[in-house]
This record gives C-alpha cells, structure tokens and sequence, in this order.
C-alpha cells in the first residue's frame, strides 16, 4: 500500500513535470521560428541596402571616370594655348613691326 501511495504521488508530479517540459519546449519552438523570421528579414533589408550601395558605387565609378576624362581634355588644351607672356611678345613685335613700316 506505501508502494501505491508513493506511485501516485509520483504520478502527478511526473506529469506537471512533463507539461513543464513542453511547454518549455513550445516557448523554444516559438522562439526559434521568431528569431528565423528577424534573420530572413534582416538578409532581406540588408541585401536591399547593399544592392543600393553598389548602384551609388557604379555612379560614382561612372562619374570619377568622366571626370578623368574632363580633366585629361582640358589639359591637353590648356597646353595648345599660348602664355600670356608669348602673346605680349608676339604684340610688342607686331607693334614694332607695324611702326617701322610706316616710317
């Protein structure tokens, strides 16, 4: 008769015990679902990011080159042109040239 007493004593407690673990295991499960969605959404804002980060990048690649590009045109002008110093010089000889044919 101990023996009864003591199984059903045991029986309620092995049961409370079991629908603890479950529902630990139940509250784990949701957990996890959860923190699977925060990930997918987090990849899926990130990739959106990154995919926007990389437009702005071949922009500004675009834009570095033409750029570049600019730069190199408006040198190689600015080399044709003459000085200034040349071009008071070729005016000073232009005026004495014009002076000693009118006399």
């Amino acid at each position: 008769m101990a023996e009864d007493y003591y199984m059903q004593q045991a029986m309620p407690d092995a049961g409370a015990r079991l629908r603890d673990i479950e529902e630990k295991q139940r509250l784990l499960k949701e957990r996890i679902l959860m923190i699977g969605q925060n990930m997918i959404t987090e990849r899926e804002e990130t990739s959106a990011v990154l995919q926007e980060i990389k437009k702005t990048l071949m922009q500004l690649k675009e834009d570095v080159i033409r750029l570049k590009e600019f730069a190199q045109r408006t040198s190689e002008y600015t080399a044709t042109l003459a000085r200034k110093e040349e071009v008071l010089m070729i005016q000073r000889q232009f005026d004495a040239l014009k002076i000693a044919t009118h006399n």
